[in-house]
């Protein structure tokens, strides 16, 4: 039995972590990305501290997730301090930034894309200040948009009428 609850002494304590580093981007600037390179992502949605995206939003944005027993690690260009974690509706651990849960994108096949940035007006990608990534323009030159003019029409008079 004492080896038993040794066993098991050990195994709990056995557990993954999960690192998150800064990498630059191109379009974005620094952002954060998982060990792996995979961007990650925040819903502008949820407050520091609270998950909302659960069910089939978490199908599409799979949470960063960690064992109960690990903690985050800040990697190149990450403050760990800022790092921790938040527990879900379901009772598992997610890894925050400022206190600001992270996801990934299915929409991100491979480490460095960012197809994730401003879906749905509501997901961005966090920088290592743990700010949102302003969005910047991918192609250069001018987008040749027209101004709008307001005219107001002021009542004169009539037709034929002579000033």
């Amino acid at each position: 039995m004492a080896a038993l609850a040794a066993a098991l002494a050990a195994t709990a304590g056995a557990t993954t972590s999960v690192t998150v580093l800064s990498t630059s981007n191109g379009a974005l600037g620094e952002i954060l990305v998982s060990a792996g390179g995979r961007t990650l992502y925040h819903d502008s949605a949820e407050r520091r501290g609270v998950v909302r995206c659960t069910g089939p939003c978490a199908v599409t944005w799979p949470p960063l997730l960690i064992s109960a027993h690990a903690r985050p690690l800040g990697g190149r260009g990450v403050t760990e301090s800022l790092l921790g974690t938040v527990r879900r509706p379901d009772g598992r651990l997610q890894v925050t930034y400022r206190g600001l849960p992270l996801y990934l994108y299915s929409g991100d096949t491979r480490a460095g894309e960012a197809n994730g940035q401003d879906v749905g007006g509501s997901w961005y990608v966090l920088t290592p200040a743990g700010v949102v990534a302003a969005t910047k323009p991918t192609t250069t030159g001018s987008t040749g948009t027209i101004p709008t003019v307001t005219t107001t029409m002021r009542p004169g008079p009539g037709p034929g009428v002579n000033r």
